[in-house]
């Protein structure tokens, strides 16, 4: 059975950080990736940020265009925990935010958690 929870999500001030978790069930190293995306009111779902297994020397990373330079992503191989380090937030960072890894060519999600950017 493929779990992953997210946790970490609340409300911050336009400039602010938080730092999302999600843990899986499993070794993260079974899975072929690992990414959080996020959904806003009213828009699709989209793809923030995304972590291949790479083995012990790392993977591949991958960003959205609107959070480059202001998320990472990031893995804790021993807590089988990938992190999404989240800084110079906007309002346009609202969102429910997704933990999504591929395991075996089949996606599992986790149940979101909401990130709020509010003054």
């Amino acid at each position: 059975q493929v779990q992953l929870v997210e946790s970490g999500g609340g409300l911050v001030q336009p400039g602010g950080s938080l730092r999302l978790s999600c843990a899986a069930s499993r070794s993260i190293f079974s899975f072929s990736v690992m990414g959080w995306y996020r959904q806003a009111p009213g828009k699709q779902r989209e793809l923030v940020a995304s972590i291949t297994s790479g083995g012990t020397s790392g993977g591949n990373l991958n960003y959205a265009d609107s959070v480059k330079g202001r998320f990472t992503i990031s893995r804790d191989n021993a807590k089988n925990t990938v992190y999404l380090q989240m800084n110079s937030l906007t309002l346009d960072d609202t969102a429910v935010y997704y933990c999504r890894g591929t395991f075996r060519n089949n996606g599992f999600w986790g149940q979101g958690t909401q990130v709020t950017v509010s003054s």
